[in-house]
């Protein structure tokens, strides 16, 4: 699924649901090395070898195609330029939520919007799969805590000392949540408390 936009700020952009191709994977894994580098908080350590960062979306890919997530890209022609991943595979009592996971936009295309025309398409496609409620962490340490809260999500807690910055300083985590639509009735055959 592509969807073309054109404005003043992302010209020649284009959003997709990302493949497991040997050019996708190796965009994907240079953009996670830079992120990374950069100081973004993405659950690996600096320097990240391009292998391993290549191995990590290998899986994510495949775990793509089984339809446990969603692995979108923000395309400024052929340059991946940002992604986002919705997490859907959730336990069996958690059927309604999903997770947003490794937003990461390349230095060169930060400001332009593209973080939050990602975050509306993964609302779409979350919605698509019945799923009405999303979280998401991000770090206290130079996160994204002004991009999702001016996304409308809200800010449920803060667990300190969560994890190293890719540099070896330890950061708090902001959990965030989002509904997006109203909760429903209990499920058929379970006991309203």
């Amino acid at each position: 699924m592509s969807h073309a936009i054109a404005d003043a700020t992302m010209t020649d952009i284009h959003f997709s649901e990302l493949q497991p191709d040997a050019d996708t994977v190796a965009q994907l894994s240079s953009l996670l090395v830079d992120v990374v580098a950069g100081g973004g908080s993405v659950s690996f350590m600096h320097p990240l070898r391009m292998a391993d960062a290549a191995a990590f979306w290998q899986q994510s890919l495949q775990l793509a195609q089984r339809g446990a997530r969603i692995v979108l890209g923000a395309w400024d022609g052929p340059v991946l330029a940002a992604t986002l991943t919705l997490l859907l595979d959730c336990p069996p009592n958690q059927p309604h939520r999903a997770e947003l996971a490794k937003m990461m936009t390349r230095p060169g295309h930060r400001g332009r919007g593209l973080a939050r025309a990602l975050l509306q398409r993964a609302e779409a496609r979350a919605a698509d799969h019945g799923r009405w409620l999303l979280v998401l962490d991000t770090a206290s340490v130079d996160g994204a805590a002004g991009l999702y809260e001016g996304a409308g999500y809200q800010f449920s807690g803060e667990i300190p000392d969560y994890a190293y910055t890719p540099h070896g300083q330890l950061s708090g985590t902001r959990i965030y949540y989002k509904r997006l639509a109203s909760a429903p009735a209990p499920a058929p055959g379970v006991a309203a408390p």
